[in-house]
């Protein structure tokens, strides 16, 4: 659709509109495209007879303020007062496009469609009220949700002038005009949330609130180890319980994973507490299958073992090896990244009801498309027949976007014939997580006179995400070595990165920043090793190693310089844009002056992932005891245009915190298959002495495409940490978690 319709409540978005309201379809930008690009079909925008302007939001809000930034570039195209603007969540459809609100490109994927949307909008009502007026479009303009004839003085609100846009032409997207910086009234400045007062007062709904008629509550005990399968199980006691009403055997997985239910016996009662009590009052006989024998440490080696062997090249650079055997200088070093859970404070929950061949769903998920999927193929149904209202999430960090917890709620709904309400625990939710991987890396470097490398190799291994979707699947996908692996932007002559394989024994998925919180780690501690070795200022040294000023283009086997009129994407990979971040970091935070102390030193790491420029500088202070505090973290930032500076800082400093807990206690093991961590006790978050006491985000003015921002501050923090740590103490960390090092 690309036009202007008058539709009824249902036919917009169930509720959301009055009948007789006007409705613009916009073209919809597909994900990861921006100009040339192909259009599907999508309603954005729509205004009621009283001159309410809707805004559908269709990707999920999880405390990025995605619900209230997309919305802001189309009424900030339409002139609309936001006082009078009405932000309503899509359910799961493919006519809104991608829903996936995972991967920080919300805003680069859709700014260009919102824009768009606002746009046409705009034209349409300039054009309702010329032919109201008799006089020319271009003659009126829209101000402030009105629109006017400056020569006359007549005015006309939007509401009056729905009927009449309904008969304009549509423009042309080529032809549309769009408002200047200068002119924005939204777009840039710091706006506040639309759920904001109901988040403050209790208002805001999640999935844990959501009840319906007729609903039971059920506790699933799953297989302890991936892949186990249910032989036998006596639920005599559970059901003894107050309240339990029955037990539910379920079908396990069959490969490969994807987002399946893992099987095993559901407890059905009259309320969630009383489902987990009588749980744990089961019986069962288990067949653990082959990961029965996955332990954390031989699988430690075993990535080392590979990482110590020529792998499958992902990029290659001049001649590696024949540098390496002149050189008379070589440095060489293990680093180790352990599973990580995604551990949000909401865990998993779903409600589900099943009947006469259709479901209807309400959960948090990052991804109604994919629930809608899911839960199609788990319950035999057309995806169609499955409707997936979204709530508000509490977190989410990539987890709630893969929805075996609502295929859950659906199989056991259709089994029982009326509404179930599938609630993890906790203890749940970390045993049985899509894991960040596991990762072990090796590096090697040449080096000159001065320190500076001649030659770099780098290996990567781990257990690929691609192993959800192909049981084959052992190397690291594309996307995974492009995360700071294929297409690091130093200027070294002979450079290889490699890649090995390794086998998974937990569900692989993708956490806050993805491949990248590994790769950084590697690659920015190296980097300090380096400098340290050669006795330079670190910021320095990072200055040399990034090289003249250049745009690369990332393609697959690593980054090609670009040249003049060569074609390329909206995103090159910039390292003049990087260096910038780098020099504002020091100046900001004081570098030069900051000199370390016995325990106490500043760190830096500059990262470039999701089309943005961060780089990282840490202050770490150690006492006597040897605990560690970080007294402040500075971050400076390039993520392009920015639609709401206050959600970006806010993202930032959320990073800091984050990528503070994964590299000072971030840690999932298994011990005869089984996840050891069960609750914060032992899979801890940093508390707030813990986490930075002061995080200061500083913002890079730019005119660029908007880049992510919800993922790209976590890679940094590790290895901005732990070069600290060798500043403050001279002991080096390769391994993470920071707590398993005495630092005194």
């Amino acid at each position: 659709m690309n036009g202007i319709h008058i539709v009824s409540r249902r036919g917009f978005l169930e509720g959301v509109v009055s009948a007789g309201a006007l409705i613009l379809g916009a073209p919809l930008l597909k994900a990861g495209e921006a100009d040339n690009a192909a259009f599907h079909p999508s309603v954005y925008l729509g205004i009621q007879p009283d001159g309410t302007v809707i805004i559908v939001s269709h990707r999920s809000e999880m405390g990025t303020g995605i619900r209230s930034v997309l919305p802001m570039v189309a009424a900030d195209e339409l002139d609309a007062d936001w006082k009078r603007v009405k932000v309503e969540q899509a359910i799961g459809d493919q006519k809104y496009g991608s829903q996936n609100t995972d991967g920080s490109c919300s805003i680069r994927d859709f700014y260009i469609a919102f824009r768009q949307a606002g746009a046409t909008a705009r034209v349409m009502l300039q054009g309702a009220a010329a032919a109201k007026w008799n006089v020319s479009p271009t003659d009126c303009k829209v101000q402030l949700h009105e629109v006017i004839h400056p020569a006359s003085g007549r005015k006309a609100g939007f509401g009056e002038l729905v009927a009449l846009a309904a008969r304009q032409p549509v423009p042309k997207k080529e032809d549309l005009v769009f408002k200047s910086p200068a002119e924005y009234r939204y777009v840039g400045k710091d706006m506040p949330i639309i759920d904001r007062d109901d988040l403050c007062m209790g208002r805001g709904k999640f999935g844990m609130d959501i009840k319906v008629p007729g609903m039971v509550y059920a506790s699933i005990e799953r297989p302890p180890v991936l892949g186990g399968k249910l032989l036998s199980f006596d639920d005599t006691e559970a059901k003894k319980v107050k309240g339990v009403q029955q037990t539910v055997a379920l079908d396990g997985w069959k490969p490969p994973y994807g987002f399946q239910a893992l099987g095993g016996v559901a407890v059905i009662a009259d309320n969630t507490w009383t489902a987990m009590q009588a749980r744990k009052k089961l019986k069962i006989e288990w067949d653990l299958g082959e990961h029965a024998a996955y332990e954390s440490e031989a699988y430690k080696k075993s990535l080392f073992d590979t990482a110590h062997k020529p792998g499958k090249v992902a990029r290659n650079n001049g001649d590696v090896d024949a540098e390496f055997a002149r050189a008379t200088t070589v440095h060489e070093a293990d680093y180790y990244v352990p599973l990580l859970a995604h551990a949000p404070m909401e865990p998993p929950v779903a409600v589900a009801d099943f009947k006469d061949g259709k479901v209807v769903i309400h959960t948090a998920t990052q991804n109604p498309q994919a629930v809608q999927d899911t839960v199609a193929s788990a319950v035999g149904i057309d995806k169609k027949n499955v409707i997936c209202n979204v709530t508000l999430l509490g977190g989410g960090f990539g987890r709630k976007s893969k929805p075996d917890y609502v295929a859950e709620a659906a199989i056991l709904s259709k089994k029982l014939g009326k509404p179930v309400k599938v609630v993890w625990s906790r203890e749940d939710d970390l045993r049985f997580d899509y894991y960040h991987a596991v990762a072990g890396m090796y590096m090697k470097a040449a080096t000159d006179a001065k320190g500076r490398p001649t030659a770099w190799l780098q290996r990567s291994v781990f257990p690929s995400i691609g192993s959800l979707f192909s049981a084959s699947a052992e190397y690291g996908a594309p996307f995974e070595l492009g995360m700071g692996w294929n297409n690091l932007p130093f200027d070294i002559p002979n450079h290889r990165a490699e890649n090995g394989p390794a086998k998974n024994h937990t569900r692989i998925g993708w956490l806050r920043s993805v491949a990248n919180i590994y790769h950084a780690f590697a690659t920015h501690s190296f980097v300090d090793e380096l400098a340290a070795a050669a006795n330079r200022d670190r910021v320095e040294y990072l200055l040399d190693l990034l090289g003249p000023d250049r745009r690369l283009n990332m393609k697959p086997d690593g980054p090609h310089l670009i040249g003049p009129g060569d074609k390329v994407d909206n995103f090159p990979l910039d390292t003049g844009r990087l260096r910038r971040v780098i020099e504002l970091v020091a100046e900001r935070s004081n570098w030069a002056n900051k000199k370390p102390t016995h325990g106490r030193a500043l760190g830096i790491a500059a990262h470039w992932s999701f089309y943005t420029y961060v780089a990282a500088v840490v202050e770490v202070e150690i006492d006597q005891r040897g605990q560690l505090r970080i007294p402040r973290a500075d971050m400076a930032v390039d993520p392009g245009m920015i639609i709401n500076p206050d959600r970006v800082k806010a993202q930032f400093e959320g990073a800091a915190v984050f990528g503070t807990s994964l590299a000072m206690m971030g840690e999932i093991t298994a011990v005869d298959g089984k996840i050891q961590q069960s609750n914060f006790h032992n899979y801890p978050v940093a508390r707030m002495s813990e986490a930075p006491r002061e995080t200061r985000v500083h913002i890079v003015a730019s005119t660029e495409a908007p880049a992510g921002v919800g993922e790209p501050g976590v890679p940094v923090m590790a290895p901005a940490i732990c070069n600290a740590v060798f500043a403050a103490t001279g002991k080096r960390i390769r391994e993470l978690p920071l707590k398993k090092t005495k630092l005194v």
